[in-house]
């Protein structure tokens, strides 16, 4: 066996596939949500919320470039952003299960975007002090982002809750949905534990407090109630999805696959 392939987490072969692993699951979550997202252009319930999506989308996908461009040039294959977004096959894709499921309701899409926005927000703050500099660069610089991406989601959770009947009713469906999602957010496999004691990767387990703290609070006031249902666990890590991903992968990669190495 190659030196290389024998040396532990603090450097070679192992500790630069755990480095690519991290840096595209972290990709694939903001890729994935970004198209999630930009469904809601020109379909949103009012004018200013469709911008705010597709803006809230763009900003994910700046996040997707950063982190699979680094994937890319970490692993050293020649593979680029375009590459790992476009070519790769659904059991290669790594993010969590919650972003790629669909809209559905508008509710829906605001309870997977507090549930998703706070755990990014904690994970984005513990990573800003990554000895790992390129992640800590990407936290650092999403970090405002997200920081609104929560906010506003915490206003339309806010605002439908305490609203209507028929909007209360919605937004508690939407949040019951989409609850046994969460817990793949706050699972660590070998990789994650790996790139903790190396310093570079968060321990999610460590977000849970603030997350609860946020989520709940939110659910208090407006009038909703935090379900309870049992979390599932994950395997979007795994590469394993749900039946949605196929549908979302043939939209995003469609015009990629069908003009191969177009240039505009």
């Amino acid at each position: 066996m190659p030196r290389s392939d024998r040396e532990g987490p603090q450097g070679g072969a192992p500790r630069t596939r755990d480095l690519v692993a991290y840096a595209l699951r972290l990709g694939d979550d903001a890729l994935v949500l970004a198209q999630r997202l930009g469904e809601w252009s020109s379909k949103a319930p009012e004018l200013e919320e469709d911008v705010a999506l597709t803006n809230l989308g763009l900003d994910l996908l700046g996040q997707a470039r950063a982190l699979l461009s680094y994937a890319g040039e970490v692993e050293g294959a020649g593979r680029d952003e375009d590459d790992l977004a476009y070519l790769r096959q659904e059991r290669e894709f790594t993010n969590c299960l919650l972003v790629e499921q669909p809209n559905d309701d508008f509710g829906a899409t605001m309870a997977r975007q507090l549930y998703f926005s706070t755990w990014q927000l904690e994970l984005y703050r513990g990573l800003c002090g990554s000895a790992d500099p390129t992640i800590a660069a990407v936290a650092a610089k999403a970090v405002k982002e997200v920081a609104y991406h929560r906010d506003h989601a915490t206003m339309w959770v806010l605002r439908l809750g305490d609203g209507t009947e028929e909007s209360h009713r919605r937004m508690q469906e939407g949040l019951e949905r989409l609850w046994s999602y969460v817990g793949e957010l706050f699972e660590a496999d070998d990789v994650v534990q790996r790139l903790v004691a190396a310093g570079v990767a968060v321990d999610p387990a460590t977000l849970r407090e603030g997350w609860d703290r946020h989520v709940d609070a939110t659910l208090a006031e407006a009038t909703l109630a935090r379900p309870e249902g049992r979390w599932h666990p994950g395997s979007g890590r795994r590469g394993l999805h749900s039946e949605h991903m196929g549908y979302l992968l043939a939209e995003l990669q469609y015009v990629h696959r069908l003009h191969p190495g177009a240039r505009w």
